[in-house]
This record gives C-alpha cells, sequence and structure tokens, in this order.
C-alpha cells in the first residue's frame, strides 16, 4: 500500500475496478497471496483459497470449508465475520485487503440471521449490545419473543387467511366503487384468464359487481369444456393472480372494487389473470416457514426473564412533600468563545407544558470543562411530579453589550444558545431516577422563538459522544431506599374521590362553545377551569374533545392527575381520525398513550396504511424503548406484508439519523426477527438501491466533465456490468411491493436534466414494462407528505362518490374533473412552484402537479416580491379546454365549478384529519413545518372552526380571484422561462 494512503474506500468507490490482490491468513499459521475479481462472491473466494492452499503445507490440517469463515476489517474498522458467503468483495467493502480464516463457533443459522439483518438494517447487533444498558436488553428480549410467537401462530394458517397476510387486497373504495357499477350496470367487462403452468388463455365475460368465486367458477367450466377434463375441480381451491405481479384478487368483494380491475375497466384495458392452485400458495408458506422453524430449531431456548424484584422499603411518592432538586456538577468538551459566561438552564416539562419556574445555573468562566458544582431545586413537589415529567437543560453562552453612553441602566445581555439535552426523571421501571448522569448533548440551532430548552426534542443522549459537550449531573438519594411512581390501582383509588357537580344553564351553554371550537390554540383561565369542573360531562357528552380537557389538566398536581387517569378509564372509545391527535408530544401520559391505541386497534389495515408515516413519525415522541405504540407497529406490521414492507423502509430511511438510530434500529430488528422469510427480499432491494445511488454519483461526476451523450454512454457502460445487472434484476419495488422490477432495458435509461441528475430506468415484465425514477440528494419527506394527502383527499372524494380523478368518455371531461381535483388539493396544502414546469398532462387528459418542495402558503418570491399572488392556478388556458374551446359554454364551466365546490366541502368537512396529520409530522422536522405556527396556513384554508357555509362562501371567493387574477399566473410563468432560459 503506497505511504499515507490509509484504508480501501477509493478502490471500492471506482466504476473501473476490475480485479485486486488479497492477502490470506489460514488457521494453519500459513499465508497466502494471490488477486481475485471485486465482483467474486465470499463462497466462490473461500474455493479459490483451498484451492491454493492444497500445495501449502498442513493443509491436511484443515477440515471441511464449511467449519471455517472468513474475518475481515470493514469500513467502520469493525471486525466482522462474512457469514453471508453469497456477498460479493464489493459489496463487503473491505478496510484492508486481508482476510482471516477462523473457525466457526455458536450456531452457523442464528450468526448468519443475525449478520443479514445488522447488514439489511444498517446497525450492528454489537451496537446494540455495546449499549450495555439494561433496557435496551429487555426490549430486544421481549420484542424477539413477542415478534417470533407472531410469526409461528401466523405459519399455523390455512392458505385463505394466510393469503390476507401476505397478499393484502388492494381495493377502492367502496361508494365509488357501488356508483361506478351504477353507472355501467349493463356494461360487462372482458377478463383474459390463464392457468398456472398453461399458455393456453380463455377471454371471459363478467358483470363488473360478481365476485372473485363466479369468474373462478366460469374459468374452471371453460376449462373444462375446452379440455374435457374428467374431473370436476371446485373454485375453492384457486386463487386468482394478476399476471406479473404478487398481487391477488379473492375474498368477498366485486371485482370492480380492486384496483387493479378498477384501473383496467376505467382504462379500456383488458384484465389478465392467472388461476393458481391452493397448492402453489402452500408450497410459498411452506417456504416460509421452513426459514422460521429453522431459526426456532437452532436457537437455544431462552431463559425465561428475570422475577421482579420485590419493592421493599419504598415509601409512596405522593408521601414526600420535599422540592425537587438535582445537582449539576461540570461540563466537558465545551466550545465557546472566551469572552461569554457559560450558562445552564433546566426546565422541567410535561409534554409541551412546563411544570414550574425554568432554574438558572450560575454564570461561569468559559473553559473546555467547566464546574458549577450547584444545587438546582425546581418549584414544585416531588410528590407531584408527573410520571412523564422531563428534564430539559439548555447551555448557552452570555455576552455582555455595552453601552456607548454610561447610564444607570445594566448593559444588556445577549444570549447565544450552545447545546441541549433532555433526559427523563422516572427510569423505564418507574423508579424515580438517583445517582450521577453523563449527559452528551445536542447543538443548538438558533431561530426565530428564541426558546433555548427544546422539550420536544428527543431524550436519547448524543452518541457522538467525543464532538459534543457534555454536562454531568446527579439525581439526590431523596430516600435511602428507591422510590416508585404509584402504579394504576394508586391512581383509581385517588380518583375515585373526585366530587359531583351541579352546571348553571350558562355554563352548558359555555363548554358548548368551547367544544365546537375546532379552531382553538389557548384556553383562558375561565374556560380551564369550567372544562375541568365540567369533565364528566365533557366524557358523556362530548367524548371528542378529550385532547382539549387533557390540555387544561394540571399535570403537576397529583390529585388531578389521578382523577384524569380515573376519568380515562370510563372514556369511550374515539374514532381513530380523532384519536390520532393524542399520539402529539403535548399527550405524554402513559395511560393516555395506552387508551390511543386502543382505539387504533378499529382501524382496517387500508386506513392504517394511509396514516403510517406519521405513526412513524410520533416514535420520536416516545420517551421508552418499550411502549404501546411500537407493539401496535409490530403486530400489525407482522400481520399484513404490505404494512411490514412500508414499516421496515419508513423506518430504514432515517438510520442515518443519530437521534432516531437506536429507536429504529431496534423496531427494525425485531420486524426482521417475526419476518424471516422477507429479509431475503429486502436485502435485494437494499442492494439495488446502493446500486442505484453509486450509478447516481458516476453520473452526477461524469455530467460535470463530459457532454449529456457521453455521460448516458458512460451509463449504460456502467450498468451492463455483472454486479450492476444482477442487482438491479429481479427486484421488488421498495414503492410497490406487488411489483416485480424484472429485466433492466439497459438502451431506455437515462438521467434528468435537473441539478440531482435523478435516474430514469425502465425494466421489461413478462406483460407490461414499468419504469421508476431515482433520486439522491434532496429530501423528499416533504414530497411523500404532500402526495399523501392528496391520496387521503381521493379516497375521502371517492368515499362521497366524487371521482375527480376518474377516466371519462373523453380527455376533455378528464381534464375538467383532474383540474377541480388540482385546483382544490393545491389551494387547501398551499402548495407553491407552481409554474408551467411543474404541471404535468397525461395523454388522457388527466392534470397533475410535480415537485412539492414548498408547501402551507410558503410561496417563493424574487426581489422581495411574492411571485406567486392566486389562491390555486386557474388560467384562461384552463378554462378554454373546460369549455371545449366555445367562450359562450358556461354550462361546462358551471359544471366544473360545483365540482371544485363540493370536493372543498369534503375536505372541510374532514379537516381535523388533516390538521391532526400535518400536526404528527412535526415530528420529522421538516423545514416549512416545525411548529404549530405553520399549521395555522392549513386550519384558515379548511375554515376551521367555521360553518360550511361561511367555508363556501370564502372559497367562491378565493375561485373568482384565481380566475380575475390568472394573467398574474401567466406573468410568473414567463419570469420562470425566461429565468431557465438564461441559466
Amino acid at each position: 500500500m503506497p505511504p499515507g494512503v490509509y484504508g480501501m474506500q477509493d478502490v471500492w468507490e471506482r466504476e473501473d475496478r476490475q480485479q485486486i490482490t488479497m492477502e490470506f491468513l489460514l488457521p494453519t499459521g500459513i499465508y497466502l497471496n494471490f488477486p481475485v475479481a471485486c465482483s467474486d462472491t465470499i463462497s466462490t473466494i473461500k474455493k479459490m483459497v483451498w484451492k491454493n492452499a492444497r500445495n501449502e503445507p498442513l493443509f491436511s490440517a484443515l477440515s471441511d470449508p464449511d467449519a471455517y469463515v472468513f474475518t475481515c476489517i470493514n469500513m467502520t474498522a469493525e471486525r466482522e465475520e462474512l457469514e453471508d458467503e453469497q456477498r460479493r468483495l464489493c459489496d463487503v467493502r473491505l478496510f484492508l485487503p486481508i482476510l482471516r480464516l477462523v473457525a466457526r463457533e455458536g450456531d452457523r443459522v442464528e450468526k448468519l440471521i443475525t449478520t443479514q439483518i445488522s447488514l439489511l438494517i444498517g446497525k450492528g447487533h454489537h451496537e446494540f449490545e455495546s449499549q450495555k444498558n439494561h433496557e435496551v436488553n429487555e426490549f430486544r428480549t421481549k420484542m424477539r419473543i413477542f415478534c417470533e410467537e407472531h410469526a409461528q401462530v401466523r405459519q399455523m394458517l390455512p392458505w385463505e387467511p394466510w393469503m390476507e397476510f401476505n397478499f393484502p387486497c388492494d381495493l377502492e373504495p367502496c361508494c365509488v366503487v357501488a356508483q361506478s357499477g351504477k353507472s355501467r350496470s349493463v356494461k360487462k367487462i372482458l377478463v383474459n384468464v390463464k392457468f398456472e403452468g398453461s399458455e393456453e388463455t380463455f377471454v371471459l365475460q363478467q358483470d363488473p359487481q360478481d365476485l372473485p368465486m363466479l369468474l373462478k367458477r366460469n374459468a374452471l367450466r371453460k376449462k373444462s369444456t375446452v379440455f374435457r377434463a374428467a374431473k370436476q375441480e371446485k373454485p375453492e381451491d384457486y386463487t386468482l393472480q394478476v399476471n406479473g405481479r404478487w398481487e391477488f384478487i379473492y375474498g368477498e368483494y366485486p371485482l370492480c372494487q380492486f384496483k387493479y380491475i378498477f384501473t383496467c375497466l376505467h382504462g379500456g384495458i383488458t384484465p389478465h389473470l392467472t388461476m393458481v392452485h391452493h397448492s402453489v400458495i402452500i408450497k410459498y408458506q411452506e417456504e416460509q416457514g421452513g426459514l422460521s422453524n429453522q431459526m426456532s430449531r437452532t436457537r437455544a431456548p431462552s431463559k425465561p426473564p428475570p422475577l421482579p424484584l420485590k419493592r421493599q422499603n419504598t415509601s409512596s411518592l405522593w408521601s414526600i412533600h420535599e422540592p425537587f432538586y438535582i445537582y449539576l456538577l461540570q461540563g466537558s468538551r465545551v466550545n465557546a468563545d472566551e469572552g461569554m459566561k457559560l450558562v445552564v438552564q433546566a426546565g422541567l416539562f410535561h409534554g409541551s407544558e412546563l411544570l414550574c419556574k425554568v432554574v438558572t445555573s450560575n454564570e461561569v468562566s468559559v473553559c473546555s470543562e467547566p464546574v458549577w458544582d450547584q444545587k438546582l431545586v425546581f418549584d414544585i413537589g416531588v410528590s407531584d411530579l408527573p410520571r412523564m415529567s422531563r428534564l430539559c437543560f439548555a447551555l448557552y453562552g452570555v455576552i455582555e453589550k455595552t453601552k456607548k453612553r454610561p447610564t444607570k441602566k445594566k448593559n444588556k445581555r445577549a444570549d447565544c444558545p450552545l447545546a441541549w439535552v433532555n433526559t427523563m426523571v422516572f427510569d423505564y421501571k418507574d423508579q424515580l431516577k438517583t445517582g450521577e448522569f453523563s449527559l452528551s448533548t445536542w447543538p443548538s440551532v438558533p431561530d426565530d422563538k428564541g426558546d433555548l430548552l427544546n422539550p420536544m426534542g428527543t431524550v436519547e443522549k448524543n452518541p457522538n459522544i467525543d464532538s459534543t459537550a457534555g454536562l454531568l449531573i446527579r439525581f439526590p438519594n431523596i430516600r435511602p431506599h428507591p422510590l416508585y411512581y404509584p402504579p394504576i390501582e394508586k391512581l383509581n383509588e385517588l380518583g375515585m374521590n373526585g366530587e359531583k357537580v351541579v352546571a348553571t344553564k350558562e355554563e352548558h351553554m359555555k363548554l358548548r362553545e368551547i367544544v365546537d371550537n375546532k379552531n382553538y390554540t389557548e384556553f383562558f383561565e375561565d374556560e380551564k377551569e369550567l372544562l375541568w369542573k365540567l369533565r364528566e360531562e365533557v366524557r358523556q357528552r362530548y367524548p371528542e374533545s378529550l385532547p382539549k380537557l387533557l390540555l387544561i389538566t394540571k399535570w403537576n398536581k397529583h390529585e388531578d392527575v389521578a382523577q384524569m387517569v380515573g376519568l380515562l378509564r370510563k372514556w369511550p372509545e374515539l374514532p381513530a381520525i380523532h384519536a390520532l391527535e393524542l399520539l402529539d408530544y403535548s399527550f405524554p401520559d402513559p395511560h393516555v398513550r395506552s387508551f390511543t391505541i386502543r382505539c387504533l386497534r378499529n382501524l382496517r389495515d387500508d386506513e392504517l396504511f394511509q396514516y403510517l408515516l406519521q405513526l412513524v413519525q410520533v416514535l420520536k415522541y416516545e420517551s421508552y424503548l418499550d411502549c404501546d405504540l411500537t407493539c401496535f407497529l409490530l403486530k400489525r406490521a407482522l400481520a399484513n406484508k404490505k404494512i411490514g414492507h412500508f414499516l421496515f423502509w419508513h423506518l430504514r430511511s432515517e438510520m442515518h439519523v443519530p437521534s432516531v438510530s437506536l429507536r429504529f434500529g431496534l423496531i427494525l430488528e425485531a420486524y426482521c426477527r417475526g419476518s424471516i422469510f422477507h429479509i431475503k427480499s429486502l436485502m435485494k432491494q437494499n442492494e439495488a438501491l446502493n446500486k442505484m445511488k453509486a450509478l447516481n454519483d458516476f453520473v452526477k461526476s461524469g455530467s460535470q466533465k463530459a457532454t449529456r451523450i457521453q455521460t448516458t454512454e458512460d451509463m449504460k457502460v456502467c450498468i451492463k456490468q455483472d454486479t450492476y445487472m444482477e442487482a438491479l434484476s429481479d427486484v421488488v419495488s421498495p414503492l410497490n411491493p406487488s411489483i416485480v422490477l424484472c429485466e433492466l432495458c439497459t438502451d431506455k435509461c437515462k438521467f434528468m436534466d435537473s441539478k440531482m441528475k435523478p435516474l430514469w430506468l425502465m425494466y421489461k415484465n413478462k406483460y407490461d414494462h414499468v419504469g421508476i425514477i431515482f433520486k439522491n440528494g434532496d429530501d423528499l419527506r416533504q414530497d411523500m407528505l404532500t402526495l399523501q394527502m392528496i391520496q387521503l383527499m381521493d379516497v375521502l372524494w371517492k368515499t362521497e362518490g366524487l371521482d375527480l380523478r376518474d377516466k371519462l368518455d373523453q380527455a376533455i371531461e378528464e381534464f375538467t374533473l383532474s383540474c377541480a381535483g388540482y385546483c382544490v388539493a393545491t389551494y387547501v396544502l398551499g402548495i407553491g412552484d407552481r409554474h408551467s414546469d411543474n404541471i404535468m398532462i397525461r395523454e388522457t387528459g388527466q392534470l397533475f402537479h410535480i415537485d412539492f418542495g414548498h408547501f402551507l402558503g410558503n410561496f417563493k418570491s424574487k426581489f422581495g416580491i411574492n411571485r406567486e399572488r392566486v389562491p390555486f392556478i386557474l388560467t384562461y388556458d384552463f378554462v378554454h379546454v373546460i369549455q371545449e374551446g366555445r367562450t359562450n359554454n358556461s354550462e361546462k364551466f358551471e359544471r366544473f365549478r360545483e365540482c371544485c365546490e363540493q370536493a372543498y366541502k369534503i375536505l372541510c368537512r374532514n379537516g381535523t384529519l388533516f390538521v391532526n396529520l400535518f400536526a404528527l409530522m412535526k415530528a420529522a422536522g421538516l423545514p416549512e413545518l416545525s411548529s404549530s405556527k405553520d399549521i395555522q396556513y392549513l386550519k384558515d384554508s379548511l375554515a376551521l372552526g367555521k360553518s360550511e357555509e361561511e367555508a363556501l362562501k370564502n372559497f367562491k371567493v378565493k375561485f373568482n380571484e384565481a380566475l380575475r387574477e390568472s394573467w398574474k399566473t401567466k406573468v410568473n410563468w414567463m419570469m420562470h422561462t425566461f429565468a431557465k432560459d438564461n441559466r
């Protein structure tokens, strides 16, 4: 190796690499040295080692090759056992070109699965074990048992219920199907059906409202007639598969409710299906079960968890009336300007509520290890600490601002935020913390609010200990024995002592006014007192106002907390759309969160899938690893493979974020333990994405040095390499697990002109072509959120019988209805950057928008001038198409206006759902959605708190404004085109 060069990162990143000379250390003490291909698998290399070792001394001392495993030092400078011998050398990414052969130890299957999970989730199991954290260890053990037990139960299912897990039906909302059926009740559909293992096809005529069973019966009758089969087959023994996809048609749903058939029906395309015998499905099931059973057989029976220690000599937390206090000892690795004074601010929070006054430390001089050694006393008794008390710290510097002229007033001081960190007051076992804790902090980001403390932030310590400031604190031993938060029995006992109240007529009217106000942000003191006084009436008559009651509860008063918990036990379950709000960080109480999950259990799988993005984000608000939300998500993911697929990728996409990598990594590990069969497919997807990223980096680099034509040709040459073709072929689409990306059409692949040079990859499947766009380098979570909201709008519209994306008889009708959906959706979501390059039209006439980098009214400006001054895009060009080119065709335009108004009213009726889903996404840290203020645009656009008549009146004003001011849109588009052409 050349002097001064360490590691082989450059070697693995070069696309022209072919061979590399490797060194091998054998257990017999023999040293080998020979070249291998970078694309060789570890298995191939092992065979080459055995071949070369035959001519060396002590070869006879070696056992069978399977008795040994290669070890190496990987790119993260960690020792790694290469149990998965199907990996290629270039994918292992060695730190040095040295492989050591050692005797295998332990169970090979267990180690192989553990290695695969580590590679798949991007976090080694040794990283979990090195935590030496009891909470982590107990969570891993509990979740492994939980997930493996669910996997075993799943494998015992008969083949039809097992299908519901592995291949859940993809359905349209019932109402739009019913509407569709009414309008086409006479029209039959043609379905092309073939049998598994045969190329013979039959075209059958079916009613759209027929059930799959009737289609299967007709297919078997046709087969029997054509082939004159003597044996009568039963339709119950078959299922219908969409050709070329892992998608099946089954169950008690009309054919036209299946998304695939619905799309074909409205696109004038003949559906192509295959009759698959149940023996084929059972074979799939046995293959999956074989992997799980192999794991359960080889795994040593786990030791039962230790019995909980008896809580001897414990005092009731509620009997201790001393103030709560801690000791701030010292800091470490503090980096600040010498002219500053260092100060620590500490606050006790319950969710977003400050429990008592913030406490501030003494000022000390700047140094890398400042010492405070100070007692910080909080204005709250130990007895009143709520279970989810969160201790928040902020480290900041104070700068003296001297005035030019001396005055009696003190000099102004400016605070310079440096770092923050949060920790829980109670541990995961309900015990009040004692002893010293070293807290590695997170760097502060100055903002407009001026808040130093960050109660919404994580309670995890920063794992990058060497590069961040630390605070050393000590929780006191208030009593010589442990103090625990009272159990639920004690809470219920105290909660039963609530007094009966009698309310006046005026109080009832005022209560009604409070609960009807959907646009609340803060409550006046008299409103808080009334809500609390009439809490029993709120439970009985206005249960959906539970969030308001929780917000005004005095969580720093344990008697009120006990009353609220007791009331919650009797609270009726809420509809899921209202319960979702309770997952916000403002509601951290464990009893509230358990109640919320009870409500969410009623969600159907398709509804849960619709909200999965938010449910993953609010995991960041959880204070402990073991929580009801985690168990709920894992249970549903292990019962529905589609949910499992997307849960995996939502979690995996944020594994690079230090504040969540431990929690998300542990959940991913647990999911993989319960879905051993899924690992292979997910690893293939992960490998394909890594190759796409490498290809995209190659294109970005090449496009800076060569012409577009040359770079495109180089890109195609790169794709044709064996390692790329293998990784990018026959892979399940991460975007849709029912689609398999089979054969990559290299000649049709290209890249796009935008800054990140997205890849345009085309695949040829047996029955159709599939295209995907791969973009790397941009944060697309905001686009994901916007698309999710538009899909939700589409579902709500269809549920009420309004299909604004329906393929009608003429492209003009398609344009008219999709334009109505576009206008309403972009107005409600406040989508910006609405220039002509981002507005697309399909050949069918359907209008759609791309690029959702700006939303919630964050419109672009140039030289301080707002470039987007209309509520939504409605140019006279659009109107010209809607009116079919005739200026006097007001009937068509009025129909368009009515569609817009109807679509808007449906969204307003569901306004609370949209606001709740956006509020839960604050955890994602999106630039344009970081606080409650950002959601105000949505509340205004959906007219929350106003009647339907008032909302519609306001929308009509906006509609007329968009039409009247459409010339401004034309000017904005011209400016955009001019700027683009002159780059």
